[in-house]
């Protein structure tokens, strides 16, 4: 049996992957042994690192990290990954568990939640911050799913209408996920043609009636 966990970090912003490397090594169990900072870089490092555990964010320049998770899981099925997001809206949660995900938990938690989520995913276990199983345990005793047409969003798709819907103009998405302003264009007509709207008003309303954003 290894002596410690070996992890790896996903996150494009380097003070907040200085800061999680900071709190996971200093637990004695615990070696941070790659970083990452876009989708594509953190399938190649996790191929050449095989880390226990993948600590990853969502919001990631690339691929972003819903796909990451995709191609990281179909190369090994085997592979560990909790999400460490700022985003605790449930659509996320679903969209990153099914994706392959094995826990998720917010940016917003105690910093021991952390720490105890890497070692219960190390450990074979899954792991939900407490305050978002809950929310996810009632919101599926009420019966309650995503629309139909927002399930048939790919991961890009979806990350791109997420920035459309808060506001985000086209050549702003393009700078935000590091894409061509035709491919987000693009996107934008095929996400529209999806989800039967014309707008980007109309967008924001699915969102927020979905309980993708706070009201």
């Amino acid at each position: 049996m290894k002596s410690k966990i070996t992890v790896m970090l996903v996150d494009d912003h380097a003070v907040v992957r200085a800061g999680y490397r900071l709190l996971l090594s200093g637990t004695p169990n615990i070696e941070v042994v790659g970083e990452a900072e876009r989708g594509e870089e953190a399938c190649q490092l996790y191929a050449d690192t095989r880390p226990d555990v993948i600590v990853m964010d969502l919001s990631l320049p690339g691929i972003g990290g819903l796909a990451s998770i995709r191609r990281i899981r179909s190369r090994d099925t085997s592979a560990r990954i909790l999400v460490f997001s700022i985003h605790d809206e449930l659509i996320y949660v679903v969209r990153a568990l099914e994706a392959g995900a094995r826990g998720y938990i917010t940016k917003s938690c105690a910093p021991e939640i952390l720490v105890e989520a890497v070692a219960r995913i190390a450990s074979g276990e899954s792991f939900l911050e407490p305050e978002i199983a809950q929310r996810l345990a009632m919101q599926t005793l009420g019966g309650a799913e995503a629309t139909t047409a927002l399930n048939t969003l790919s991961a890009r798709e979806f990350d791109v209408f997420l920035l459309l819907a808060k506001g985000y103009t086209t050549r702003e998405v393009a700078e935000e996920l590091r894409l061509g302003y035709k491919t987000v264009a693009n996107y934008s007509t095929l996400i529209k043609s999806k989800l039967g709207v014309n707008t980007t008003a109309e967008m924001a309303r699915l969102a927020y009636q979905n309980g993708i954003f706070k009201t």
